[in-house]
């Protein structure tokens, strides 16, 4: 199997081609920071070629969802170097997926806050998951320039954070309706000014971001990961292949490692009169950077695309969630666990490190 070669990423030699892409698992403590249970948790996928974290909040102003981590504190940052340590020790790699939220929040977990958005317009058609149950999401503040300028500089304090507490490299969350995609899409943009309206200056914040990582950590331990046709949180496009081929066109101007390319989701339909192409044959043969392609890609489907030979790795999330040793398996064509949903966004040991091993 291809999937199971060695590769190379950036400056990092990996055991195979299989990554474990971001998922939110919720099991921080109220201040943003994780324990023993989330360093077994890590320890017991070091069988991936690359391991990329939960989504990892990068100031105090980036909260989204309740008991998520953090990376800006010293308690946060040394909390993440045990994890580190111990998926090295493991013979693991690891890198942070860098997160702000943006209005994917509610003010009952940041403090009384409404969160900040590109445009005061709230996420429709859906609830935010809070530490007091499903709510209604908030009209949004707008972000001023001010406060865009000091978002772009706690990203790359960020990446220096994760780089000092042990990670491989960094991810930038530019999908799934976050922050710097609420940017791209005009569902959530609106803006006149030097961030808003013509697609050169909606792609502007993610571009400002991407050269601040780079700049702070060195664009070979820097990836970025977008969703051209993924509709969650209320993200839509009047021209989304315009968008994203700029947004490549521009990125191929900067050197960092990868692009994690997501594809249509089934369980999240994109509107009728978007494309139904490929993604990955429509955008990735446009991207220099190396390609992680993503979603709901199982043993096959895994096997063809790395075949196609666009995509160098291929990122599974569920699959790895509820099987830790997902390459064995897949090597032996073993039957696979079942991921319980109902675990997966919170609580504590069950649905986190609890998935059987083969032959344990």
């Amino acid at each position: 199997m291809k999937l199971l070669e060695q590769t190379t990423i950036g400056n990092l030699s990996l055991k195979n081609k299989m990554v474990m892409s971001a998922m939110t698992r919720s099991r921080a403590d109220t201040n943003g920071i994780v324990g023993d249970l989330t360093v077994k948790y890590y320890i017991q996928r070091v069988s991936a070629g690359l391991i990329i974290t939960e989504a990892i909040r990068i100031s105090e102003e980036a909260t989204g969802s309740p008991f998520t981590p953090g990376i800006y504190t010293q308690p946060q940052i040394d909390a993440w170097k045990k994890v580190t340590k111990a998926v090295h020790d493991n013979g693991g790699k690891i890198i942070a997926q860098l997160w702000h939220t943006g209005r994917v929040g509610h003010s009952i977990d940041r403090n009384g806050k409404v969160p900040l958005a590109p445009s005061s317009l709230p996420i429709t058609g859906m609830q935010h998951y809070t530490s007091q149950g499903p709510k209604e999401y908030e009209i949004p503040k707008e972000i001023t320039i001010a406060e865009i300028k000091q978002t772009i500089k706690d990203y790359g304090q960020a990446a220096k954070n994760a780089i000092e507490a042990g990670f491989d490299g960094v991810e930038l969350h530019a999908a799934n309706g976050y922050l710097p995609n609420q940017f791209l899409a005009d569902s959530s943009n609106q803006r006149t000014d030097e961030y808003g309206g013509n697609i050169p200056n909606k792609t502007r914040f993610v571009l400002e971001v991407m050269q601040e990582i780079i700049e702070a950590v060195g664009g070979e331990k820097v990836g970025i990961k977008i969703s051209a046709f993924h509709p969650y949180g209320d993200m839509f496009y009047n021209d989304p292949v315009g968008i994203y081929n700029y947004l490549i066109e521009e990125l191929n101007k900067m050197d960092f490692a990868f692009v994690e390319l997501m594809k249509k989701n089934p369980f999240f339909p994109p509107p009728a009169n978007y494309p139904t192409d490929d993604e990955i044959e429509m955008f990735g043969s446009k991207i220099k950077q190396t390609i992680i392609a993503n979603t709901n890609y199982d043993k096959i489907t895994a096997e063809v695309e790395i075949e196609k030979g666009i995509a160098k790795l291929i990122s599974f999330g569920t699959l790895f969630l509820a099987n830790p040793d997902l390459p064995k398996r897949f090597e032996l064509d073993a039957e696979l666990n079942e991921a319980d949903r109902a675990t997966m966004f919170g609580g504590g040991a069950e649905g986190y490190i609890d998935y059987p091993f083969l032959n344990k």
